[in-house]
């Protein structure tokens, strides 16, 4: 098997979209507070779904790229080879 070596700056990017990931899912558990009256504490008692939330919001944007990364290259000028 060939090994794969991830760079730094690889990981840097998906550790920024992640913790965009992370930060859209704790306005959403703001947003549901207010929308809500819920006791704000929950922002701290709730912090297990939103990481779940965000976990899943990061799964949902790869699936998103590796899409795009395949329709770009079936449909690029080239013929895709």
């Amino acid at each position: 098997m060939k090994d794969t070596v991830i760079t730094a700056a690889v990981k840097r990017r998906e550790l920024w979209i992640w913790l965009t990931c992370f930060i859209v899912a704790n306005v959403v558990n703001v947003t549901t507070i207010i929308c809500y009256a819920t006791p704000w504490y929950e922002i701290f008692t709730q912090l297990g779904y939103v990481t779940v939330l965000s976990v899943m919001l990061y799964v949902l944007t790869v699936v998103v790229r590796v899409i795009w990364f395949l329709v770009r290259r079936f449909t690029s000028s080239e013929g895709g080879h």
